[in-house]
């Protein structure tokens, strides 16, 4: 009997998978090309453009408070599908409009694609990963993030290289938007020779064939065995609300919530989404700034691999522990540069490359990880959906309120703000946060019970 995990078909089914969270990062980043452009466009003010940029974040928080329960009754696979159609319908129409309103419509579609895709890439992987290489598995979908942040970074700069201001004004940002419609569709495709998620399959009811995949993934003996520990936790679960907020699955529930959105509160997409106005901002020119950006995406992208390689080797907490201090150094320094007015040199450069670097291989990949597998099977969706709608959440004020905190506060107080957000962080990782490497999805549940 095959008792061997056969990784290739285990990796091919994550890399399938993860492309949603290239398209996450694709979507959400183009922006960082595009709004100065449209801001002359449609002569928008510092409000108006940040309600221009969180338009689809908007659309997120409503695509993952659906996406659970629509994706505990008719499955993971079906609802990704979804979410590849909205991600092409909204490239095509932010191409495409005459006014900021049709803009914002086109980018809440997007927004909702995102959603269901932040939430159900990172759940697929994790619900069809073996436990000792699960951490690095569903870490592939931050790497997919930071791999589409860093693309559409190329892709802006080479578009905005293709005219002068006026074209770009007038063009550029139309066709950085519309050139999301390839990989969308290339996400679609590939999402057609994806099986369904064993455990969603066992919970269904439908034992034959979760027991056909998990064997395919595991081996024949181990795919048993694993369909079987499936089996005995879905009997002990009810699958309700309430029972996420009982002695010991509370604690899980808060740390998701926490996790999720304090990843955003500490910065991230402040610098992801603005990073060339920020450049801007303190003397670098149009090109300048928009090559620092694109310094920024091969930082994020390097050090993300470190994740990977760290994940299920030195664990979940302690990655996170070293990550975050960095961060908050990191954050520190950005305030000094403003507060003492060096940001024009490359000081300010080289600690937003230290922050980035320690997010990546820490805050940006983990909370995806752990929100994934501390939840219990049966009401897996409905939890993730509570935890990740708190992360967009997060975002959408990130998204709306900084390019004012950065005008009206400046960058020294608006970066030591992040850094106060930090330094909670690290004090709740060090005193809530247990480690869950090498463990299956139901001894983590299993273990939430114990505390």
């Amino acid at each position: 009997m095959n008792s061997e995990i056969n990784l290739r078909y285990v990796y091919m089914l994550s890399i399938v998978a993860a492309i949603g969270g290239l398209l996450f990062g694709y979507d959400t980043a183009v922006i960082s090309g595009a709004i100065g452009n449209i801001q002359e466009k449609f002569q928008l003010s510092d409000e108006a453009m940040g309600g221009a940029a969180s338009a689809a974040i908007w659309g997120c928080v409503f695509g993952v408070i659906f996406s659970g329960r629509i994706s505990d009754r008719f499955g993971r696979k079906k609802v990704l599908i979804a979410s590849a159609l909205l991600f092409a319908i909204s490239a095509l129409g932010s191409a495409i409009p005459q006014n900021v309103s049709q803009l914002v419509i086109a980018r809440f579609i997007g927004g909702l694609g995102v959603g269901v895709a932040s939430m159900l890439s990172p759940m697929y992987i994790s619900e069809i990963a073996p436990a000792h290489n699960r951490g690095m598995l569903v870490t592939l979908y931050q790497l997919a993030i930071v791999i589409g942040i860093n693309l559409i970074y190329f892709i802006n700069l080479l578009i905005a290289g293709m005219g002068d201001e006026q074209w770009n004004i007038d063009l550029g940002w139309r066709y950085m938007f519309g050139s999301e419609v390839i990989p969308a569709l290339l996400f679609l495709l590939l999402l057609f020779i994806v099986p369904e998620s064993p455990r969603w399959l066992a919970k269904q009811g439908r034992d034959q064939e979760a027991e056909k995949i998990l064997k395919k993934i595991n081996g024949d003996l181990a795919g048993g065995a694993v369909l079987a520990e499936v089996k005995a936790t879905l009997k002990e679960e009810k699958g309700t609300l309430r029972e996420l907020f009982e002695p010991g699955l509370r604690i899980a529930m808060v740390v998701g919530i926490v996790l999720a959105i304090f990843s955003q509160i500490t910065g991230i997409n402040a610098i992801i989404y603005y990073a060339p106005e920020i450049f801007k901002s303190v003397g670098f020119g149009r090109e300048s700034a928009l090559l620092q950006t694109v310094i920024i995406g091969l930082t994020n992208t390097v050090f993300t691999f470190v994740a990977i390689w760290l994940m299920d080797k030195a664990g979940r907490r302690k990655l996170l522990l070293w990550g975050v201090s960095g961060m908050v150094i990191c954050l520190f320094g950005m305030g000094a540069s403003f507060y003492f007015e060096f940001s024009s040199g490359p000081l300010l450069l080289l600690f937003i490359l230290g922050y980035i670097a320690c997010f990546a291989s820490s805050l940006g990949p983990i909370p995806w990880v752990m929100i994934s597998e501390i939840f219990p099977n049966k009401n897996r969706g409905l939890a993730m959906s509570i935890s990740i709608v708190m992360l967009w959440i997060g975002v959408v004020l990130i998204t709306q309120f900084f390019p004012v905190m950065l005008n009206q506060l400046g960058g020294a107080f608006t970066f030591w703000i992040f850094m106060l957000n930090a330094i909670i962080l690290v004090i709740f990782i060090w005193r809530f946060v247990p480690e869950t490497k090498q463990k299956t999805l139901e001894e983590i549940e299993k273990s939430w019970k114990t505390v």
